[in-house]
């Protein structure tokens, strides 16, 4: 836990202290990337300057700065400031948290804004313990998360605050907080004397990925690498980036994300943004088997019987990742992901198991009409059980047309209706047939 004075700088002096730590930004004119937030006349600038901030949630990728906003919070306050970390605070810190808050309002009138980095780690209860000092007025909240907080901020919490969404930094954002860095002699690089060219920048910021840390971390690098030349070229840049770390964590929402991107893209019979999502998750570290899962789930939701190899196909990809592992299995899912997109698509199958399932679920259970059970023993046998069923292979086209086979209050109801694209318009056409049999 620690306290902020309003004296004291946003960011570390210290030379020997990081970059990014270095560089963080003093004032909220200095503050880049979070425009639709904080530009002047936005409501949440307002309520900075004007020191009538309610608690909040910033939701946001890491290095968007919601730390430095929240400092930046503090040194604009006049209320007292207290931040600590979910991941090295437990309910012991919160409560003299809490007593401290109330404390400094009872005696000196002043509210605590309390600062909570990756609130999200706090468990129900934990989050639970801020709310009487939150409906008091004792605390105003401001929680930092890289996690949806519909999931993992708990509901009460939520209904109080309000949620800002910080976007990852564009391109542009992050080449300007590498220039101010290169600048910079007081805080930053200016007194090297780099020489770093334009590509340079420009690969430096999308190998950040929006992370405006990841790229002042990449600079104090590159600065290192380049030595007495004190020249960063992309080349360099370059050599530095090959291990990069996407941007992912498979429990986390991001990874519902990029499988719902890659399901819609099939969906959509678009090959090229489908293998993209895919290689974004295997390259992220997502497991193949989960992949695998998904596309068979997808072959039959979604492509069906319009091509009824899409399911072995993707049984076929499972197999080959229990197989060969990866990477080698890359490749066949890859195959089947394309193959997919590029299948006609149908949903008769899916719609029909639900309307089907629905029936079963809500309706009337009839028996099984007596002519389809099977009569295996002789009482059964004395019960008519199998009288009147006819063997549709003995039938001149392979059908029985007037035996029905759903009870009656579901006679003549169709659960199954195939599309006009790829067998299914076979299906179709061979149903057609059929019903004008029994009719």
């Amino acid at each position: 836990m620690s306290l902020f004075a309003d004296d004291e700088p946003v960011g570390s002096t210290a030379p020997d202290a990081p970059l990014a730590e270095r560089m963080r930004p003093r004032t909220l004119d200095e503050y880049v990337g979070q425009d639709a937030l904080v530009a002047a006349g936005r409501p949440l600038r307002a309520a900075i300057d004007q020191d009538r901030l309610q608690s909040i949630i910033l939701w946001g990728p890491p290095g968007t700065g919601k730390t430095t906003l929240a400092r930046l919070i503090a040194k604009a306050t006049r209320a007292h400031f207290i931040s600590f970390s979910a991941v090295l605070s437990g309910i012991k810190e919160i409560r003299t948290v809490m007593t401290e808050a109330e404390e400094a309002r009872r005696r000196l009138g002043r509210r605590t804004i309390l600062f909570i980095d990756e609130i999200h780690r706090f468990n129900k209860s934990q989050q639970d313990a801020f709310l009487p000092r939150v409906e008091a007025g004792d605390i105003v909240l401001i929680g930092a998360t890289t996690e949806n907080p519909s999931f993992e901020v708990n509901s009460a919490l939520l209904s109080r605050a309000k949620v800002y969404v910080l976007q990852p930094l564009g391109l542009e954002s992050v080449q300007a907080i590498l220039r101010r860095a290169v600048a910079d002699a007081e805080r930053g690089l200016g007194a090297r004397a780099l020489q770093v060219e334009d590509d340079a920048l420009a690969g430096m910021a999308r190998y950040a990925n929006g992370d405006a840390r990841v790229a002042l971390n990449m600079l104090e690098l590159a600065a290192g690498a380049a030595g007495d030349s004190r020249r960063i070229d992309a080349a360099l840049v370059a050599d530095l980036a090959q291990n990069r770390a996407l941007l992912y964590d498979k429990t986390g929402e991001e990874h519902y994300n990029l499988i719902s991107a890659l399901h819609k893209s099939m969906r959509n019979s678009d090959p090229d943004a489908s293998v993209y999502w895919l290689a974004r998750m295997l390259e992220s570290g997502e497991a193949p088997l989960y992949v695998a899962r998904r596309l068979v789930r997808f072959a039959s939701e979604d492509v069906g019987l319009a091509a009824p190899q899409a399911l072995a196909m993707a049984v076929a990809a499972k197999d080959a990742v229990h197989f060969m592992g990866m990477p080698e299995a890359n490749t066949a899912l890859a195959q089947t992901v394309i193959y997919l997109a590029t299948a006609p698509k149908s949903n008769a199958v899916y719609r029909a198991y639900l309307d089907a399932a629905e029936a079963a679920a809500t309706e009337v259970a009839e028996p099984v009409p007596v002519h389809l059970r099977n009569a295996s023993t002789r009482l059964m046998k004395s019960l008519d059980y199998g009288k009147g069923y006819r063997y549709a292979h003995d039938e001149a086209d392979g059908v029985a047309a007037d035996m029905e086979c759903l009870p009656p209050a579901h006679i003549g109801r169709t659960f199954y209706a195939p599309s006009d694209r790829g067998h299914e318009a076979e299906i179709r056409r061979r149903m057609e047939e059929i019903r004008k049999k029994r009719r």
